[in-house]
């Protein structure tokens, strides 16, 4: 394990930075607007910026993080945009759970390892929890 670790990869992308500014409503989600910066003078390159929508759904085995990419040109329109890009994150997430679900269903069960199917954890083993 410590070999595969020493031979990892890790770095940053000098070329491609972003200044991160999170707001939130103190309750459950928040939205990450992202600047792109300018190397050489360590400013905003230009008024396009991006926004990352954060909540989580609750799943048997705790809080699964949610993150989104919001369409919009400003932080009024990332928040009128949140719950609407935030239900299709979640229904794909959804779906990604219960495609992990089919194929571990479909697969070869190793004796003492019939608990270890991440898919039925997350979901629980009587099914999705949204539906």
């Amino acid at each position: 394990m410590e070999e595969e670790i020493g031979k990892l990869s890790i770095k940053m992308d000098s070329n491609n930075l972003y200044k991160e500014t999170v707001f939130t409503d103190r309750k459950s989600v928040s939205i990450k607007m992202l600047e792109k910066i300018d190397v050489e003078t360590n400013t905003v390159a230009n008024d396009e910026k991006l926004f990352i929508g954060e909540t989580q759904i609750m799943t048997p085995m705790g809080a699964l993080p949610i993150n989104f990419e919001i369409p919009a040109k400003t932080i009024n329109d990332a928040v009128a945009e949140f719950g609407d890009s935030a239900k299709i994150a979640i229904s794909n997430a959804v779906e990604e759970i219960k495609e992990m679900k089919r194929k571990a269903a479909s697969s070869i069960v190793v004796p003492g390892q019939e608990n270890m199917n991440m898919a039925d954890n997350l979901m629980g083993n009587k099914g999705p929890i949204i539906k």
